[in-house]
């Protein structure tokens, strides 16, 4: 699977942005789906995952009631719509594809990965 991640930029804080990763190449409705976030000099951190049919999903609890994970079969595209935004969320933001039904908290269960958008909140 080739993962596209797209939408990141420079927000305000309390501002809202949308990620959108776009993903080709193999079934998309086989992976789960997640996204991390690693910012300069600290390790990469799960932010949220969904399941292959989008009935479940999960999200750190930095993030909790601010992320929506959501995703499109259809689309083949995953999304991740940030509001609230904090400068404690400026990061390069990944999308990951993971076989279905391992943790998906954990980066090692994650198979193939996005490069990256690039999220900076101003305070």
């Amino acid at each position: 699977v080739q993962l596209q991640a797209s939408g990141g930029g420079l927000v305000q804080a309390g501002g809202s942005l949308r990620l959108s990763c776009a993903a080709s190449g193999r079934t998309f409705s086989n992976y789960d789906m997640g996204w991390f976030r690693q910012a300069p000099g600290k390790e990469r951190e799960f932010v949220a995952a969904i399941s292959w049919n989008g009935v479940a999903t999960s999200s750190a609890d930095s993030v909790k009631g601010r992320f929506t994970i959501s995703r499109d079969n259809a689309k083949n595209t995953v999304y991740l719509q940030m509001s609230s935004l904090k400068p404690e969320d400026t990061a390069v933001y990944y999308c990951a594809a993971a076989r279905r039904g391992g943790i998906l908290t954990l980066v090692g269960n994650y198979v193939y990965w996005g490069q990256g958008t690039q999220v900076t909140v101003s305070s």
